[in-house]
């Protein structure tokens, strides 16, 4: 600007750029400002502009203290007690930063500024020619902002819009979970029908494997009973046979015994026959005897009638025709007869006395030969009737060997057929067991065993349905179960993202809540001191106002609220249009001065403050802020075109003149 060359020595404490107008004073904290990367230009559109004219490139050049406080530097990372920070601009609208000499980048410089503590964009820490009325002009809450920012309570502030962010996030995340949630439901609502209807097809595929196990093995099953059966009937059929065998055994036993029986008795009854026919032998002996005995007792009454003779000779020549006992008989007589004559007997004498021996001899052989006879024929009887009775026995022995043979016949009869139903069991076995086998292995592959209580029709049966079902949701795949699996997982993520949301919503409101009332708390009792503060400085200038704290339940809509009244005047709100401009000036610098206390800044400058107070006000404010100041480590730069005394100790006076165009700086005190 206008200044080929300057150095300008800022002190601690108050620091006064006096001159008249167009001399240069604001030019020094423009360039200021620029130097400390500050947008403000006040009098140009581009940082270019505010190279000297004729000049290609403009420097300023801060001197920094970096010396240790409290055994600490400000920046640790610098050795030095001062820094160099310069601002380059050049003509060509090239603009840089060199931090020591070397190029740096502004987010550097803003770092390095906070070190310090340093916020050259604050309204309240450089206030520019006209930024008191731009302070004015400013809403309450912008007013309140501004305030936090200079004196350090805008983490405050940050931390209440870093929650309310988070909770906006957050109610953002939650409307969004929310929506995702529905669509989700509704989603799962459409893939949960399909999977129902999945899952039936499944379970009916289940069931329909069960049934062809349960037909398997119920397969196994009915061969198994038929096995059972053909067995048991085999063992019936082999008991039956063993029977049979036994029977035959039996019957060839009792066959044996009866033909045995039966000779004995045949033996028995030609043994009897043999006895009968001597007997009758006998019999007929002793009939013949006693027929011949009575026949010669009835020839020897004969004889007696006739001669011995005529009697000899009959008898001689029948007895002649008989067997040699009679004959034997005959020679006794003959030798009576003989022995008659022989004594001279008469031979009538003889002869009757010869038959009467011979009477009383065949009375005693027919006696004898009688009883023996009625012996013999009871012996006969007897005899007939053991032979009837034992010819009974053979008979019933025939009958029963006929029966028993016959039976036997049965038998073998029988046990034929059982042998070759036995041989067609045996081999209808052998085929059942193989199918049996086949059966049970391919049951096995189906699954272990299961009793079924149907028959295989039944089975075969629900089969068929089963089977049409299945056909029926032939539109249903096995990509369903995914899909659903898939959306039940995102539904219940995004239900547990839900509830985690909702944790985090009522975290998020506790957390605003905690930290709103931190920051109201906080601005509260800055607004309180200042309000006090403020009171009894416009009661110096005869003028009444406070500083109110606005809206605070609503971080966006609190502010602050200024209200002053002169000269008796009601206190009304500070604005453009209510107050002059010394009134505007004097209530701003009066607020600025109630907050100097809270402001963190070690460095603060304004330009031109006084312009429109009257004499006695701008004495009164000035005099005030060096008493503000009084005690503080900060440093204060005052620019005023304005012959002011100032009181107290420690005021840096720095003129300023423009001599043949160029700016020149002047050590006054």
């Amino acid at each position: 600007m206008s200044y080929e060359y300057a150095r300008i020595p800022l002190r601690s404490g108050v620091n006064v750029i006096c001159g008249p107008n167009g001399s240069g004073k604001s030019s020094v904290l423009l360039g200021m400002s620029v130097a400390l990367g500050q947008s403000y230009t006040e009098r140009s559109r581009k940082l270019s502009d505010l190279i000297r004219w004729g000049k290609d490139m403009g420097r300023v050049t801060l001197v920094l203290d970096n010396t240790r406080r409290k055994n600490r530097r400000p920046v640790p990372t610098i050795k030095k007690d001062q820094i160099f920070l310069s601002r380059v601009l050049r003509s060509d609208g090239k603009y840089w930063f060199e931090l020591e000499n070397r190029s740096a980048t502004k987010s550097e410089i803003v770092r390095l500024l906070s070190r310090f503590g340093v916020d050259p964009d604050n309204l309240l820490i450089i206030m520019h020619q006209g930024t008191a009325e731009q302070f004015i002009i400013l809403s309450s809450q912008d007013k309140l902002k501004v305030v936090e920012a200079a004196v350090g309570l805008e983490p405050y502030r940050r931390n209440v819009l870093d929650a309310q962010k988070k909770l906006s996030r957050i109610l953002s995340q939650e409307e969004s979970v929310g929506k995702l949630l529905e669509s989700a439901e509704q989603t799962l609502n459409y893939w949960r029908e399909q999977y129902d209807r999945y899952q039936e097809k499944k379970q009916l595929i289940i069931k329909r494997r069960f049934l062809e196990r349960e037909l398997a093995w119920s397969e196994v099953s009915s061969k198994e009973e038929e096995l059972s059966k053909l067995k048991s009937e085999t063992k019936n059929r082999h008991d039956e046979l063993e029977k049979i065998n036994e029977e035959i055994d039996d019957s060839e036993k009792e066959l044996k015994e009866l033909l045995g029986n039966k000779e004995s008795h045949n033996g028995e009854w030609t043994k009897l026959f043999d006895e009968r026919l001597q007997l009758e032998g006998e019999r007929s002996k002793q009939e013949l005897i006693i027929s011949l005995a009575e026949k010669t007792t009835n020839e020897l009454q004969s004889w007696l009638e006739l001669h011995q003779e005529v009697i000899a000779g009959i008898y001689s020549s029948r007895s002649l025709q008989n067997d040699p006992g009679e004959k034997a008989n005959l020679s006794s007589i003959d030798d009576v007869l003989n022995e008659v004559h022989r004594t001279g007997t008469s031979i009538q004498d003889s002869f009757t006395h010869v038959i009467e021996l011979k009477f009383d001899e065949l009375k005693e052989t027919l006696e004898g030969s009688e009883a023996e006879l009625s012996e013999l024929t009871s012996h006969v009887s007897d005899t007939q009737v053991r032979m009837d009775k034992i010819r009974s026995e053979i008979e019933s022995l025939n009958d029963n060997v006929t029966d028993v043979k016959v039976r036997l016949a049965l038998l073998e009869y029988q046990k034929k057929n059982l042998t070759g139903a036995l041989e067609e069991y045996d081999k209808r076995l052998k085929e059942i067991e193989g199918d049996l086998e086949s059966s049970v292995r391919a049951a096995m592959e189906m699954g272990p065993r299961i009793v079924s209580v149907r028959s295989i029709e039944d089975v075969i049966d629900e089969i068929r349905v089963t089977d049409g079902r299945i056909a029926a949701m032939a539109d249903v795949s096995g990509h369903i179960e995914q899909m659903y699996e898939s959306y039940s997982r995102l539904y219940l993520e995004l239900k547990e993202k839900a509830k985690e949301v909702a944790e985090n919503r009522e975290k998020a409101l506790k957390e605003v809540k905690t930290r709103m009332e931190a920051w109201r708390n906080v601005i509260l009792r800055l607004l309180q001191d200042v309000n006090v503060e403020y009171q009894r400085i416009l009661s110096r200038t005869v003028a009444t106002g406070s500083v109110n704290f606005i809206n605070n339940e609503d971080i966006e809509a609190a502010g602050i609220e200024i209200l002053v009244g002169f000269k008796g005047a009601r206190a009304l709100t500070l604005d453009a249009y209510t107050h002059s401009g010394g009134e505007r000036s004097t209530a701003t610098m009066t607020f600025l001065l109630a907050l100097q206390q809270h402001v963190q800044s070690p460095f603060r400058a304004v330009d031109e403050y006084d312009i429109h107070m009257d004499p006695r006000n701008r004495e009164v404010i000035a005099n005030l802020l060096t008493a503000s100041l009084s005690g503080l480590s900060s440093q204060y730069l005052i620019i005023t075109p304005n012959q002011l005394y100032f009181e107290g100790e420690d005021i840096h006076i720095i003129t300023v003149q423009n001599i043949e165009g160029s700016s020149r700086i002047q050590e006054v005190a």
